[in-house]
């Protein structure tokens, strides 16, 4: 039990603390939260006399009244203390906490320019001794200003890049035979980097302004090798393996994103809506959708090649007229094993490609082929050719694109690279064709991709990639 006297006693403790209850009952020597609220109640009803005590820097704040510079100066003072600002301003009577901190924030920038003002002279130096200090700083910026005068692009030591100024220190060093310190000053430059950027010209590194400009050029070169159809991803990818006829060279993403974006260079990726479907109805049962596992997740991998394809159709519009592609894919490596285009979109177009596919197969392969649900996929000849060559059908389910992702990711690519963006109308359909042919070569043989190689993204061709994991000679 506390005597009366102890009980005003931390009572005025309290208040002069301007702490919330929690806080003041929390240190040391200090009653229960329960016990301050029961005393600060027996005092409300006069059962107890609390002193009133003058607290440092409080005031009775008026509204759009300032503030004195005590109560400022005491703020900062608790602040440095390790007091929390709302806890300053209850103690002291200001508005808000936020009002507390900008007051720290003043008096810190203060100190600050306090610290770099320059230091008045000693009244014991001599009036000569001071004025020579004076010339010898205008003669420095004098010889410094010369130099700039002779570089057009500079409008001031501000101006200059930490190079150049490296440079014009040098030459300041050379012919005038000034210290690094006055140089340091006069150029406003720090020690570090003036010592750093004279290593890097001595040992010929170039500059940031020539590095900007070398990475530029390359990056518009493996921009334009790659007919304007990469992203930064797969040009830097190209840069690093000297994949766009050069030497490799170490180049980061974000110089080639800075360089596409100051170079202008955006590949196309126009995406148009095909209206086209070659669904007929149910004609027959469906065979099993065998990518389909059973967390409902389609798994289009297989672990080598021949094991897994996926086909579908997709048209162009060239000349005035429509044309067809049937691509067999191989879920491998996303290789396109064989392609067949032609003007209609018959079992003729599908099964030639298919059968091109199986030729190149050894004799004892069993692979899956799966389609969507086109009249073309459950034609006679596409089932007969399916059984002779032992293969086993897979199909999607109906009205799911997704199904057949697989597919549908390889013509994105395609329409995106190749045909949107582009004015086919004037193309005859042979030549369309041709270039079709060739595109699925350069994407088969040259075009990058990602790999997923043991966690490791790896950046390769399809064709490359084969050679190297020893599947082709």
């Amino acid at each position: 039990m506390y005597p009366k006297e102890d009980r005003e006693r931390i009572l005025a403790d309290w208040q002069e603390s301007g702490l919330p209850r929690a806080v003041f009952c929390a240190l040391p020597g200090r009653p229960s939260r329960q016990s301050l609220r029961s005393w600060q109640e027996q005092a409300e009803a006069g059962l107890l006399d609390v002193p009133k005590r003058k607290v440092r820097g409080r005031v009775e704040h008026e509204k759009h009244a300032r503030y004195p510079g005590e109560t400022k100066a005491e703020a900062v003072a608790l602040l440095g203390k390790g007091m929390r600002p709302a806890d300053v301003a209850r103690r002291l009577g200001v508005s808000s906490g936020a009002v507390v901190l900008s007051w720290k924030a003043k008096a810190e920038a203060a100190r600050m320019a306090s610290k770099e003002a320059p230091m008045p002279k000693k009244e014991n130096t001599p009036a000569a001794g001071g004025d020579d200090a004076r010339i010898a700083e205008l003669e420095l910026q004098i010889a410094v200003l010369k130099e700039i005068i002779r570089d057009p692009k500079a409008a001031g030591p501000e101006s200059l890049s930490n190079r150049r100024k490296v440079e014009l220190g040098e030459k300041l060093r050379r012919d005038s035979g000034l210290s690094l310190k006055e140089l340091l000053r006069a150029l406003k430059i720090s020690k570090s980097t003036y010592c750093y950027q004279l290593a890097a010209i001595r040992t010929g590194k170039p500059s940031a302004e020539a590095r900007e400009a070398a990475v530029l050029e390359r990056v518009r070169h493996a921009f334009e090798h790659s007919k304007r159809r990469y992203g930064y991803r797969r040009v830097r990818a190209s840069i690093l393996a000297g994949a766009d006829g050069l030497e490799p060279i170490r180049v980061s993403e974000t110089e080639v994103r800075r360089a596409m974006r100051n170079g202008n260079m955006v590949a196309k990726r126009t995406r148009k809506t095909a209206h086209w479907s070659s669904y007929g109805g149910e004609v027959d049962n469906r065979p099993a959708n065998i990518p389909l596992t059973e967390s409902g997740v389609h798994d289009f991998s297989a672990p080598a090649p021949g094991l897994l394809f996926v086909t579908d159709v997709t048209e162009f519009k060239a000349g005035g007229k429509k044309v067809y592609l049937s691509p067999i894919i191989d879920c491998f490596d996303g290789m396109p094993t064989s392609w067949e285009s032609s003007l209609r979109p018959d079992s003729v177009l599908c099964d030639t490609s298919l059968a091109r596919a199986l030729e190149t197969l050894s004799e004892y392969s069993c692979p899956t082929v799966h389609t969507d649900g086109a009249m073309v996929y459950r034609s006679n000849s596409w089932k007969e050719l399916c059984r002779r060559y032992g293969v086993r059908r897979s199909m999607s389910r109906k009205g799911c694109c997704p199904d057949n992702a697989r597919a549908e990711g390889f013509f994105g690519a395609l329409k995106e690279e190749f045909y949107n963006g582009r004015d086919w109308s004037g193309c005859p359909p042979k030549r369309f064709v041709e270039e079709l042919d060739a595109y699925i070569v350069w994407y088969r043989d040259e075009r990058l991709k990602a790999f997923d190689e043991d966690g490791r993204v790896v950046y390769d061709t399809i064709s490359g990639r084969r050679k190297r994991l020893g599947y082709v000679a």
